[in-house]
């Protein structure tokens, strides 16, 4: 009997999880639901602004097969910032399919599962968030500028200028995994399994997987749960200055996280500063290699690096969409919503409304109101490592086209195919002619 449900689980979490809604949303997609058709396309790496449009064309709230969805910014903002709406758990709402899938869940740590910030709410969420972010705070992210800057510069002196190269695989992933691995205090020998578990993990974030794709994932997740177990107990015996040992032993009223959810806030802080900043990194450089006006701004304007990494997270956000559960019957933009209302927020839409953004089609990193994105989310859900992600993207686009100005993009650049995280997967490049 274990033997079966060893395997019926599973199979029963794929169904439910990734088998049933692909098919679904394929399904709707053919009959020109919206939703449908966003994630279709966005699995497909297609340009998503013409759907942005059709959504915003259709109301503040759209209303598709599965719910409701906005590209407007300020329902956007409204839908998470609400106290009407928390972050949807599958199985909470009771239905049969919803036990089911709790019958079925995993008991390794995953991020859109409790206890992770990503899908846990008051009163949880509020002493949970409270101690993470009594340790990663602005200021210790700003102290570990100086040790970002040497990791960008040493990855640069290690590559061939001449000889083409992977900028995904030799420069946007390491910087931001080695920065990452040194803030869980990680020695530098486990670094290649962070980074390996972590790409394999990436996809647990999304939906509509194939059987062997979340067969890896489950695999990956389940061997970052077992190394972290380790890791954590390692740290206690041997604490660091890192900033995974003081949250270790961070105290709130003489209580801290337990194991579980020291465990899942390294899971987290792993999937945001790693494979986030990764996509905003390549995304970063694809764009202004293909824009040298805007370099040419930057070179003569060099202050204005940190508002050109705000638009391209406005541009080409790392994180295309984000959904809210209505706890209470409410109303967003005019829209009434009945409770359980599930509402789509399509943050890469938000970033284009023309309401808030002039010409939101252009790539211009003079925009005066960039930071006005909502990349990052909003609310009591807006990201942890949001500071982190702003800074590694500062010095990691400068660094690289200030030492490589003749940096030139190769065709056969590919988009991930994952329908929640939007960035390349590889980038081929040379950085000098």
């Amino acid at each position: 009997m274990t033997g079966a449900l060893a395997w019926t689980k599973p199979v029963v979490r794929w169904g439910l999880g990734h088998a049933l809604p692909r098919t679904v949303l394929r399904r709707e997609a053919r009959r020109g639901d919206l939703q449908g058709r966003m994630v279709v396309a966005a699995a497909d790496g297609r340009d998503l602004t013409g759907l942005f449009e059709e959504i915003r064309d259709a109301g503040p709230l759209a209303r598709t097969r599965f719910g409701w969805m906005t590209t407007t910014h300020a329902a956007v903002r409204e839908v998470l910032s609400s106290e009407d709406f928390r972050v949807g758990v599958f199985g909470s709402d009771g239905s049969a399919l919803g036990r089911l899938g709790q019958w079925a869940a995993g008991e390794h740590l995953h991020p859109v599962r409790p206890p992770s910030l990503l899908a846990v709410n008051p009163p949880e969420h509020t002493r949970y968030r409270k101690l993470v972010t009594g340790v990663f705070t602005v200021r210790a992210v700003e102290q570990l500028r100086g040790r970002v800057q040497e990791i960008a510069d040493g990855l640069l002196d290690a590559l061939d200028p001449g000889a083409p190269l992977d900028l995904v695989e030799t420069y946007c992933g390491l910087l931001p995994v080695t920065v990452i691995s040194e803030i869980l205090g990680v020695p530098p020998s486990d670094l290649g399994k962070v980074l390996s578990l972590g790409a394999a993990a990436a996809p647990s974030l999304d939906l509509g997987l194939g059987w062997r794709t979340f067969r890896h994932v489950e695999t990956a997740l389940a061997e970052f749960d077992a190394w972290l177990g380790e890791h954590l107990d390692h740290l206690r015996r041997h604490p660091g200055d890192d900033l995974f040992s003081k949250l270790v032993a961070a105290r709130d009223d003489g209580v801290g996280l337990t194991e579980t959810e020291l465990k899942s806030t390294a899971g987290l802080v792993l999937a945001a500063g790693f494979e986030t900043t990764v996509n905003l990194l390549g995304s970063g450089i694809a764009l202004l290699a293909g824009e040298p006006g805007q370099l040419a701004v930057l070179r003569d304007r060099p202050e204005l690096w940190g508002n050109a990494v705000e638009e391209v997270l406005r541009y080409d956000p790392p994180v295309l969409l984000t959904g809210r559960m209505a706890t209470r019957a409410t109303e967003v933009a005019g829209v009434p919503l009945p409770r359980g209302a599930l509402v789509t927020t399509v943050l890469a839409g938000a970033n284009r409304d023309p309401g808030v953004f002039a010409d939101p089609a252009v790539f211009d990193v003079t925009r005066a109101r960039a930071r006005d994105h909502v990349s990052f989310g909003a609310g009591r859900h807006y990201c942890l490592g949001a500071s982190l992600a702003r800074m590694e993207g500062e010095i990691g686009l400068r660094t690289i086209f200030d030492r490589f100005p003749g940096l030139r993009v190769l065709p056969g650049g590919r988009r991930r195919s994952t329908r929640i995280l939007r960035g390349y997967e590889n980038l081929p490049a040379v950085l000098a002619p």
